[in-house]
């Protein structure tokens, strides 16, 4: 499960994806609508909150590769059982 909770400001959002399964799912692709970094905020596998710490090492950086209806898209490890938050960074 995947969506994008957007803030009071233009452009602001954060990129929720969800793995409701017990199994690791490696080079998951979501559809993200712009290029650049999405800091992963927050991951709720980490070690800091008992979990197996599967995540994307800080991060991980969009890909011109249309998917979900979105013109750009990220690969990631999604973690078992935990929710993932991404932040698009811009420079």
């Amino acid at each position: 499960l995947s969506f994008i909770r957007r803030g009071s400001e233009p452009g602001d959002f954060v990129l929720v994806v969800c793995n409701f399964t017990p199994v690791v799912r490696h080079d998951c692709r979501v559809g993200v609508p712009e290029e650049c970094f999405y800091e992963e905020i927050l991951n709720t596998d980490s070690t800091h909150y008992g979990g197996s710490g599967v995540g994307n090492l800080g991060g991980v950086n969009s890909e011109p590769i249309p998917w979900n209806g979105r013109p750009y898209s990220i690969r990631m490890n999604l973690p078992p059982l935990a929710a993932v938050f991404f932040k698009p960074q811009r420079h």
